[in-house]
Formats: structure tokens, sequence, C-alpha cells
């Protein structure tokens, strides 16, 4: 068990308590025995954990004196409202409780995420310094891959995909590139400097996933869900902007202001007639053409 790992355990501990003493926390490290080998967590070592979790992450693990000395943590909103370190520490969290379960490996099934493991770290240290990488990139419908240098703006994950948004300097345009079609890659020692109005939350706010650039525009879209969906999309929304307009018992009503680009029709062609196209008309079309080419490959069986 690495210290980032110790870190988040410790952090997930206190953030699942509430409020918890130093001794539980030290019963709860020493029962977590692949980590532990079964020893307490002296107090000395937690203070130094304290001070690095602050340093590393700005999260205050402070302490209420009154009723027994309670370990709490003071900022919680730092959390909530960072939605990669909150994506971070859940990650770790979730890794560390399949760390203290080892034994049940054949019981518990996870998907693979390929792409993150051979080259993420790679363009994350390039990132770091804004360094240009020279990329050999093998587009799916291409038969050989092409060498070409680009400036890494940002990663994303979608569909258990790594993505780089990135410029590419012999286009002169920013495109989007797929960590699994990357056969090689080599951090360069030239830089780049990163457009300082670049955001890339902004630039993915009205995308459903990782297609943009494409010239379809954002615009409000409502969507009817049954009564078995609607849950669904209460407890996982489609987008961000995603808001319950109607709740009518048999059916739920969202609405969304998203550009309803090709994977966006893609993810509502997956749970077939559970959710409607109510609004906009344009793509209610759209996908009774794709409901049409779907019907015509299966009418004759």
């Amino acid at each position: 068990m690495n210290q980032l790992q110790k870190y988040t355990w410790l952090i997930d501990t206190i953030r699942r308590a509430g409020k918890i003493s130093h001794k539980d926390l030290s019963d709860c490290w020493s029962r977590n025995k692949d980590f532990s080998d079964g020893n307490e967590l002296p107090r000395a070592t937690f203070n130094r954990w304290r001070d690095a979790i602050y340093d590393q992450f700005g999260i205050m693990i402070d302490c209420q004196k009154a009723g027994g000395y309670l370990y709490y943590i003071s900022n919680p909103e730092d959390i909530d409202d960072d939605k990669l370190k909150k994506w971070m520490l859940d990650s770790f969290a979730v890794g560390n409780v399949i760390g203290e379960n080892l034994s049940l490996k054949g019981r518990i099934l996870v998907d693979e995420i390929p792409s993150g493991r051979y080259h993420l770290t790679t363009i994350l240290e390039a990132m770091k310094d804004n360094r240009v990488i020279t990329i050999t990139y093998h587009p799916f419908k291409k038969s050989q891959g092409y060498t070409f240098p680009i400036e890494p703006y940002c990663v994303k994950l979608f569909d258990n995909r790594w993505y780089v948004l990135a410029h590419n300097n012999h286009f002169d345009d920013i495109r989007l590139y797929g960590l699994d079609r990357i056969e090689n890659l080599e951090v360069t020692s030239q830089t780049f400097r990163l457009p300082k109005d670049f955001n890339a939350e902004h630039y993915f706010s009205t995308a459903f996933g990782i297609v943009v650039g494409t010239g379809v525009k954002p615009e409000k879209i409502i969507l009817r869900a049954n009564e078995d969906h609607k849950y669904y999309l209460k407890s996982l929304p489609l987008h961000h902007s995603q808001q319950l307009i109607e709740d009518a018992g048999e059916y739920a009503d969202f609405e969304l202001y998203v550009a309803p680009t090709y994977d966006f029709v893609m993810k509502l062609l997956q749970v077939g007639g559970m959710i409607e196209v109510i609004e906009p008309p344009h793509l209610r079309k759209t996908m009774k053409g794709w409901i049409r080419d779907m019907y015509e490959l299966y009418k004759n069986d």
C-alpha cells in the first residue's frame, strides 16, 4: 500500500464516519490486515498523514475536542465541489475496499480500461510541463498509423475509454485522440503555451460525450422516460444539465441542454422504447430514421 492509498483510506474512513475518534480510526486500520499487518495507527503517524493530506489535497482534518476528541473533515465542500478530486478519492476508496476483499476476486466484476494503462501517465507528465508529444496514431478505418506532433490540452474519460484533446500542429486545429489507438508516444523537449482562454470543462460543457467540433449546436431537448427507466435517469443523469420537469407516475419528463450528436443518439437507442424524444422535432425524425433502419435489418425474421 503506497502513501497515496493510505491518505485516501484515511479521508474515506473519516468521510463515511462523519466524526471519529483516534482509537476507532486505529481499530479500523488494524482490522485491515492486508494494509496494516494488524498493527495499530500511531498518533504521530496519523498527524503526519493529516499534514500531508492538507498539503496535497487541501483537505482539512480537524479535531472536535468537546465530546471526546473526534476527528472530522472541516471543509467537505472542497471535495464535493471539485469533480476531479471527488472522482479520484472515490476511485481510490473503491480500490482500497476491493484490496481489502481480494478473497472475493471471483465475485467482484469490473470493466477493463486498457487505454489508461499504457499512455495516460506519460501524457499527464507531458501536460504538467506543457510539452509537445509525438504520437503514432492508427484510426480504426485506416490500414496504418500516422506519426505527428500534438500539444496535449486535456484528457477525458468516456465510456471506458481515455481520450486526449490536443492541438494538431500540422492541421492547426483541436482534435480528439483515443488513447487505445495510439501505437507509440514520445515526449519531446519542445514546449507549447496553453491558450489563456482554454477551459476544458467549458469546452465539453454542452457535449454528451466526446464528439465535439461537428457543427451540431446545443439545444433544449426533452426526453420522456417510462416508469421503469425514469429511476435510472434520476440516479444517473445523462448530462450535467439534466433537470426533472415532471414525474407523472407512468413516465417522467427530463430537460437537457446538449448537442444531439451521434454519440448522444446512440445512447438513446441503447434503451430502446424506454425513452422517447419529445422535443425537438428534428431529433425525433433522426431517431425515427435509425429505428426504421434497424427494422429493415430484422423485418424478414
